[in-house]
């Protein structure tokens, strides 16, 4: 079925009604879904695109010409992609059969809330594929891991509009019905095709992220709401449920790592990830037996 607002919104109902989250109640489950409801309120589907975060951009600009403001959730969707990039500018191979998307959020969370948005794409990102019976892993900060080898990635920027306002883009792409990479590439990527034996729908792919991305910013706005809570009651502040349902799925704990803000071109260090602080920060152990907690940057498996 063709990828629509109606077509979301309908799958989403029937996906988040099957899902199971014994330690909430429903009345919570329902705040929960409310908080992410407007995930994919608006959709653009492109046949080829440069960047989906660039057209976002358009659309934000173009809704200002209009006196208007962009909707919360708009996503674009491309079905593949001539320019797209990661981190640092590096090239990210995004032929015909992966899932290219982006979708604004506005900026209404804490900052403390704000720099976990990568978080909530992840877990979203890892639980679709974990949907498929697949065990896929999260890599502090910002991969997706199927084995040694990388399935998904998540970039997320901060774009100031021509008044002045902020909007959050949050990209992700994952490979789905992706089966050759280039030759610099293939020994490090994984895709979900290649993995079950078989292509999937790619629509539906999309649409059971969309559904998950609901949740995972919807816990976000949830966890942000009770610490708030936990402020005005005086009482001990705990990570959220999102930072709680990330950890267990990422992997990075007891790994030797290179770490720097760019560990491509120029590692800082190398040390032992011992856990992650009440942030997301990643706690290391350096080879003299110092501690540290770093809140940016990236890492590298040895």
């Amino acid at each position: 079925m063709p990828l629509s607002p109606e077509y979301i919104s309908s799958y989403r109902r029937t996906y988040l009604a099957e899902l199971d989250f014994p330690a909430l109640s429903t009345h919570t489950l329902q705040k929960i879904y409310r908080y992410g409801a407007p995930v994919g309120t608006y959709l653009e589907h492109h046949s080829r695109l440069d960047r989906c975060m660039c057209r976002l951009q358009e659309l934000i600009l173009e809704a200002e010409d209009r006196g208007e403001t962009l909707a919360a959730g708009t996503v674009v969707v491309a079905d593949s992609l001539n320019h797209s990039t990661g981190r640092f500018d590096r090239r990210w191979h995004a032929p015909a059969g992966g899932a290219w998307l982006a979708i604004v959020w506005p900026d209404i969370l804490l900052p403390e809330f704000t720099r976990l948005l990568p978080f909530a794409v992840g877990l979203a990102g890892c639980r679709t594929l974990n949907s498929y019976r697949l065990d896929a892993r999260l890599k502090w900060v910002n991969d997706i891991l199927l084995g040694p080898q990388k399935i998904g990635g998540i970039l997320c920027q901060t774009f100031l509009s021509s008044r002045g306002e902020r909007f959050h883009l949050l990209g992700i792409g994952i490979n789905v019905n992706n089966f050759v990479f280039p030759a610099e590439l293939d020994q490090f990527s994984a895709s979900l095709a290649g993995a079950l034996g078989s292509p999937v729908d790619l629509e539906e792919f999309i649409a059971r992220f969309l559904a998950e991305l609901t949740l995972a910013l919807g816990l976000l706005h949830h966890d942000e709401a009770q610490y708030m809570h936990s402020l005005q009651d005086e009482v001990e502040k705990r990570p959220g449920i999102l930072l709680d349902t990330w950890k267990h799925l990422c992997d990075s704990v007891g790994k030797q790592v290179e770490f720097g803000y760019d560990v491509q071109k120029k590692p800082l260090y190398r040390a032992r990830v011992t856990g992650y602080d009440h942030s997301g920060g990643l706690v290391m152990e350096l080879p003299d037996g110092r501690r540290t907690v770093e809140v940016s940057g990236e890492i590298r498996y040895l």
